[in-house]
C-alpha cells in the first residue's frame, strides 16, 4: 500500500504540465509557480497523511478556486488562450476526494453542490445529487433541494416529482417534505398559468369586449379593421375553434385544476390526521390565492378540517376565513365576501372560544389592513372588529387563563403594523399589569411613549 509521501507525491506530479503551461505562457511568474507547487504540496501532504479533517479538503478546495480566480483574470487582461478547464477539474477532483473520505460531512457536500452549479455543470451537479441522496436518504431537506433544483433551474417537473415522490418513501413522518412537494405542485400551476397569460391562452379568440373597438370621437387617427389568415382563407376558421376547444380543456386537467396538491394533502392527512398540519396546507394554499384553483384546494381543506376536529382553533380558522380565498381585494367581490367572514367572526366571539383562536384571527385580519390601496370603508369594518376581538381576548385570559407577554406582545405588533396605534395603547397598561417583566412589552411601551412625544417637540 503506497504511503502517505507517495500518494501526495503522485498527485503533485499531475499538476507539473499545467504549471509548465502557466509558466510558459507568463500568467504566473517562476517564483509564484514555486509558491504555488508549495503550497499545493503542504495541503497533499495533510490530506495523505493520517487524521486529516473535513476543514483541510474545504481549505484546500478554496485555496484552488481563489488561484484559478486570479489565472482567468490575467489571462483575459493578457490575452492568453489557457485551458480554462484544468482548475475546474482540479477543484471537482478535490472536493470529490473529500465527499468519499467524509461522506457523512453534509458541508462538504453542499460546497461540491455549490461550485459545480456556479460553474454550469448540470452533468456533475445530477451525479452529486444521486450519490447524496444514495448516502444520506433520510434527511429530507436533500430530497426538498434536488427537487428544487431540477424543478427552478432545469425546468424539469418530471424530475422534480421523482425526487419528492421517492424522498417520501424514506422520510414518510416528514411534515416539511408533504407541505414542499405540495409548494412544488403549487408554482408549477402559477408558472403555467403565468405562461399562458403571458401568451394570451386565458381567453378564447373573438371574445373580447366588442366595446374594447370602439374608437373615441376626438381620435387623431383611423383604426382601419384587423384582416387575419380566416379571412383570407375561411376553411382556418374550423381549426381555430379545435384549438380553442383544446386550450379551453386545459384547464380540467390535474395539472391545473388543483388535483395533484389536493391528492398530496389526502395522502398527508391519511399518515398524520393533524389538525394543525392541515392548517398550514390551508396556510400554503393562501399564499398562491391568485390561482383560479386556490379556492377549491382550500375549500377542500376546510371541509377535511371539519371532519377531522371540528372544534379546533386550526379548523375554524379555516372555514372563517375560505369565503375569502381567491378574492382580491379590490375586487367587487371582496366586501360581500369580507362580510361573510367578518359574521363567522362575531359568532365566534360571542361563543368565546378559545385564545388560540383569536391570535389567529388578528394575524390575518392585520394582513389586510397594511395593504396601502385598502378601501377606507373596509379598513374601518375591519379595525373595528379587531377591536372587539382584542376585547373579548383580554376577557378570555382574565376568566381562563391563556396566552404569554410574547403572544400578545406579538398581538399588538401586528396591530400597529396595520396602522392602529390608538389600539395597541389601550391595550398595554393592562398587557404590562399581567405580565410586567416581558421585554417585549417593555420595548412596545417605550416606542408608545416615544410615538406620543415627538409631535410635542
Amino acid at each position: 500500500m503506497a504511503g502517505a509521501s507517495d500518494k501526495a507525491r503522485f498527485y503533485l506530479e499531475q499538476s507539473i504540465p499545467e504549471l509548465h503551461e502557466l509558466e510558459r505562457k507568463k500568467c504566473f511568474t517562476k517564483d509564484e509557480i514555486s509558491s504555488i507547487a508549495k503550497k499545493r504540496s503542504d495541503f497533499e501532504h495533510k490530506l495523505s497523511a493520517r487524521g486529516s479533517h473535513p476543514s483541510d479538503y474545504a481549505r484546500y478546495a478554496e485555496y484552488e478556486m481563489n488561484l484559478d480566480s486570479l489565472r482567468r483574470k490575467r489571462a483575459k487582461r493578457m490575452g492568453i488562450k489557457a485551458a480554462a478547464h484544468s482548475g475546474q477539474k482540479r477543484i471537482s477532483f478535490i472536493l470529490e476526494r473529500a465527499t468519499r473520505k467524509f461522506h457523512g460531512d453534509i458541508g462538504l457536500w453542499m460546497q461540491y453542490l455549490e461550485y459545480s452549479k456556479q460553474q454550469k455543470a448540470y452533468k456533475k451537479v445530477a451525479q452529486i445529487f444521486t450519490s447524496l441522496l444514495r448516502l444520506h436518504p433520510t434527511k429530507p431537506e436533500l430530497w426538498i433541494m434536488a427537487a428544487k433544483y431540477v424543478m427552478e433551474d432545469q425546468g424539469d417537473m418530471t424530475g422534480g416529482r421523482s425526487y419528492m415522490q421517492r424522498g417520501l418513501r424514506f422520510c414518510k413522518q416528514s411534515r416539511e417534505l408533504w407541505l414542499e412537494y405540495a409548494k412544488l405542485e403549487l408554482l408549477y400551476i402559477a408558472k403555467i398559468t403565468a405562461r399562458r397569460r403571458i401568451l394570451g391562452l386565458d381567453s378564447v379568440p373573438g371574445s373580447e369586449d366588442p366595446l374594447l373597438s370602439i374608437q373615441e370621437e376626438d381620435a387623431d387617427h383611423i383604426a382601419l379593421p384587423a384582416t387575419t389568415a380566416e379571412d383570407v382563407d375561411p376553411s382556418l376558421r374550423a381549426d381555430s375553434l379545435g384549438d380553442e376547444t383544446s386550450l379551453l380543456n386545459l384547464d380540467a386537467t390535474p395539472a391545473l385544476s388543483g388535483a395533484i396538491p389536493i391528492a398530496i394533502f389526502d395522502a398527508a392527512m391519511g399518515k398524520f390526521h393533524d389538525a394543525y398540519f392541515a392548517e398550514q396546507f390551508f396556510n400554503l394554499t393562501t399564499s398562491f390565492e391568485t390561482l383560479s384553483c386556490s379556492s377549491k384546494i382550500s375549500k377542500h381543506i376546510a371541509d377535511a378540517l371539519s371532519s377531522l376536529d371540528p372544534t379546533s382553533p386550526s379548523s375554524i380558522s379555516c372555514s372563517i376565513r375560505q369565503p375569502l380565498i381567491g378574492i382580491q381585494h379590490r375586487s367587487p367581490e371582496f366586501p360581500v365576501a369580507l362580510g361573510s367572514v367578518l359574521k363567522r367572526i362575531n359568532l365566534s366571539i360571542e361563543a368565546q372560544l378559545s385564545v388560540e383562536l383569536y391570535e389567529k384571527a388578528v394575524e390575518w385580519l392585520t394582513s389586510y389592513l397594511i395593504l396601502k390601496d385598502l378601501d377606507s370603508d373596509i379598513r374601518t369594518v375591519i379595525a373595528a372588529t379587531l377591536s372587539r376581538i382584542m376585547s373579548s381576548y383580554k376577557r378570555i385570559v382574565e376568566r381562563q387563563g391563556g396566552g404569554s407577554g410574547d403572544r400578545v406582545a406579538k398581538l399588538l405588533e401586528q396591530l400597529r403594523r396595520g396602522g392602529l396605534e390608538s389600539m395597541v395603547s389601550s391595550m398595554l397598561p393592562w398587557s404590562m399589569e399581567t405580565w410586567p417583566p416581558n421585554p417585549r412589552l417593555l420595548a412596545l411601551q417605550g416606542s408608545s411613549s416615544a410615538q406620543v412625544l415627538v409631535p410635542s417637540q
